[in-house]
């Protein structure tokens, strides 16, 4: 009798033992780099995790001859049985990659289905321009009208967000949006950025991320660059108006898991299609050095520089081109233009304290110059000498953002917790709205003076994982302080003020099946306003809050079909907001958006998808009566979408459209802003060493307004202004053609 209780001890005992193990692994690919997000399955316990950002997990209650299932879309999936030497001396398990197949995709089993579409979207159509970069978050839509030189025009979910007043955008942790700009609040110009080097682009809509805080109203994007390039390259394009783009990637240092060294250098450079040239050019040199220096310690020094000047034709009304004055591709004034540049350093560190925490932070610092000139209202406000004006700073950037991760088990609910700080401070010289002529000439000095704005901040979320249902609640504080000194006024002058504010977050997701994600957020995010606008209101309204709900959800409905579908609503506080084309304040009341966004992605066979975007959105201003309560500019209808031929027999290429629908221009909605459909096509070949490529812009040469405005303007001739569209003309049949060595 005791020898059978003993043996049942015994059986008990270990099975008890095997079964509260914990089983340390790391996923790695085939050149032995760390793989993160990687679902890890255990099929007998029904448990699962995402491996980190280095690759390692941390999976408990695994017992011995337990089958784990490790996936992650683009590789194999793989299966294995786990033994008591994987227990003593950890895991390493080792992925193949293969060719991407939709119907592989699991949603309960991403870390965040969200950004499926976007991971699809890289895969299958690589970015390839800087004006690409921001196209590849659903919905967003970007225009240029400065020559090539200006940050982007950006609409998001019914907002024409100007150059980023309401959205969010950084590159490895550094901001790009500029606070207090000479141009415009939240100007993000992404030119720095050389599109073959982005690995990752992270977006939410909404402002429901509690790591994104000010412009986080309509959205943010996240872009995250290599560590290393699978080739070294080198790249030429030519196309018409005098086009030439120029780039080449290396790897500095070999092949290493555990050090690279990488060096980027891009030369762009065209006319455009104006009767005026553009004369732009574009330089980029971006360098990074990524060192292992343990298996839980990693460092990376990152450092770029970027240049570019460019002469503009501006925007045109309508009525000089109807009278015959000048064609589309005419000037009022062709001596708009600028010089931009900026120099970047950026250091990211990353240390994995235990197996299942980790610290990441990184300090960055700038230096940035900007100057402009542009003539919106020709000869509206100077008869003799015309209304061109210069905006112009001298900036630097300094700040860091340190972040705390760390997840915990209990029984099989998994509890994550995020809690982060950082600070960023924004030193102007100079910031400068003048009346010149011809450039060379200083009329008026409308608005000169320094601004020091610093935004200190602290957040925090803790995701609850049930299983099927997750909850985050959120909240971040920021803190500002703005600090203005006047150069017109006399005597010396420095006008400053402070402001905080709270902002909780919610998101709730719900996974039925393992193909169906519901999911709900609601947050406060904000946009705040200039320093200049912040002294001048004596510190009232600085900081409007926005309100958003989402009700949404992912569905795979076909093995090899993708569906999102948001249903979403965003009210705004009144805000008063710094016009930098005039240095005055004009205040704009409460406004509410509400709308309905859907992406769905099909992948036909191996090779051919199919994808398409479109979002619908009633923006209104809440304050005025009915019928003057349009919000210019508003976008009321966009979609996108295309078919892609991704390796077939080493042809790669597709066919896009995007449209825009028409949207009010004036408050009354009299003037309207036309929309458009425009499509691209692009051909890709892969012979051995060598990429053959070729694409056209606007293939049926259609013509169209790639910005608009409703402007009140006088031309030379005129002794009475007139308020009606001025536009900037989208680039008409454009064909490029391009050759890539790898080596």
């Amino acid at each position: 009798m005791k020898n059978i209780l003993v043996t049942l001890l015994l059986i008990f005992g270990i099975n008890g033992y095997a079964q509260n193990q914990t089983l340390k692994g790391k996923v790695v690919d085939a050149f032995d780099t760390a793989l993160s997000e990687a679902y890890v399955y255990n099929i007998q316990a029904e448990s699962h995790t995402h491996t980190l950002e280095n690759g390692t997990f941390l999976l408990p209650k695994v017992a011995i001859d337990d089958t784990l299932t490790i996936r992650l879309l683009g590789f194999e999936t793989k299966n294995l049985i786990i033994k008591q030497v994987d227990f003593d001396n950890g895991i390493e398990i080792m992925l193949e990659s293969k060719i991407f197949q939709l119907d592989e995709l699991v949603l309960k089993q991403e870390v965040n289905p969200l950004q499926l579409i976007n991971k699809i979207d890289m895969k299958v159509n690589p970015v390839s321009s800087s004006q690409e970069l921001l196209q590849k978050v659903p919905g967003l839509f970007i225009g240029q009208h400065a020559g090539g030189g200006k940050a982007e025009q950006i609409f998001l979910r019914g907002f024409d967000v100007d150059h980023g007043t309401d959205i969010s955008i950084s590159v490895d942790g550094m901001p790009v949006n500029m606070v207090s700009h000479a141009h415009g609040q939240g100007y993000a110009d992404l030119h720095f950025v050389i599109p073959e080097t982005i690995n990752k682009i992270r977006f939410g809509k909404g402002s429901y991320t509690v790591d994104q805080g000010n412009f986080n109203t309509a959205g943010y994007v996240a872009f995250k660059t290599k560590e290393s390039f699978t080739d070294n390259k080198i790249k030429v394009e030519v196309g018409d108006f005098n086009t030439l783009r120029t780039v080449g990637l290396f790897n500095l240092l070999g092949a290493s898991p555990k050090e690279n060294g990488t060096l980027a250098l891009e030369y762009v450079e065209s006319d455009g299609p104006f009767e005026s040239p553009q004369n732009f050019n574009r330089i980029n040199v971006v360098g990074k050095y990524t060192k292992q220096l343990s298996d839980n310690n990693k460092v990376s020094v990152a450092a770029s520089h970027f240049t570019s000047r460019w002469d503009a034709s501006g925007q045109i009304p309508n009525r000089a081109v109807d009278q015959g004055i000048i064609s589309r591709f005419g000037a009022i004034d062709d001596t708009e233009g600028g010089t931009t540049s900026r120099t970047n350093f950026n250091i990211i560190y990353d240390k994995f304290i235990t197996d299942n925490s980790t610290f990441k932070t990184n300090v960055f610092y700038t230096m940035y110059d900007f100057e402009l000139y542009s003539n919106f209202t020709f000869f509206l406000n100077d008869p003799v000498n015309g209304d061109q004006i210069r905006q112009k700073e001298s900036r630097k950037l300094f700040g860091f953002n340190s972040v705390f991760s760390s997840i915990k088990y209990l029984n099989q609910f998994e509890i994550e917790f995020n809690g982060g700080i950082g600070i960023r401070n924004d030193a102007i010289d100079d910031n400068e709205l003048s009346r010149t002529a011809n450039r060379n000439e200083t009329l008026e000095n409308v608005s000169l003076g320094d601004v020091n704005e610093t935004n200190a901040y602290a957040f925090a979320d803790v995701t609850f994982d049930f299983g099927k249902l997750k909850i985050t609640p959120a909240v971040r504080l920021d803190y500002f302080k703005y600090v203005y000194e006047d150069a017109l006024l006399t005597p010396f002058t420095v006008l400053s003020e402070t402001k905080s504010i709270i902002s909780p977050k919610l998101r709730i997701s719900y996974d039925p099946t393992n193909n169906l994600h519901f999911f709900a957020k609601s947050g406060i995010g904000f946009h705040g306003n200039d320093t200049r606008v912040v002294t001048a209101r004596n510190g009232e309204e600085i900081l409007p809050k926005s309100y958003g709900v989402d009700f949404g959800m992912n569905w795979k409905p076909f093995s090899r079909v993708f569906l999102n579908t948001t249903l979403w609503y965003l009210g705004l506080q009144q805000e008063f907001v710094y016009v930098g084309d005039e240095g005055v304040v004009e205040p704009s009341g409460k406004t509410r958006r509400t709308g309905i966004d859907i992406s769905g992605r099909y992948q036909v066979n191996d090779w051919l998808f199919l994808d398409s975007d479109a979002t619908y959105t009633y923006a209104r201003s809440i304050e005025e009566e009915n019928g003057n309560d349009y919000i210019p500019l508003a976008p009321k209808f966009t979609a996108a979408g295309g078919i892609s031929i991704e390796n077939l027999h080493n042809l790669s290429g597709g066919i896009r459209y995007r449209y825009l629908g028409d949207r009010p221009a004036t408050e009354d909605n009299n003037i309207v802003a036309e929309g458009y459909t425009v499509i691209d096509v692009s051909l890709n070949y892969r012979w051995k060493q060598f990429d053959f490529s070729l694409s056209v812009e606007n293939l049926f040469d259609t013509k169209w307004n790639e910005t608009q405005f409703a402007t009140e303007s006088r031309l030379a001739n005129e002794t009475q202004s007139e308020e009606e569209i001025h536009f900037t003309p989208g680039t008409p049949f454009f064909a490029k053609a391009g050759i890539t060595y790898r080596f």
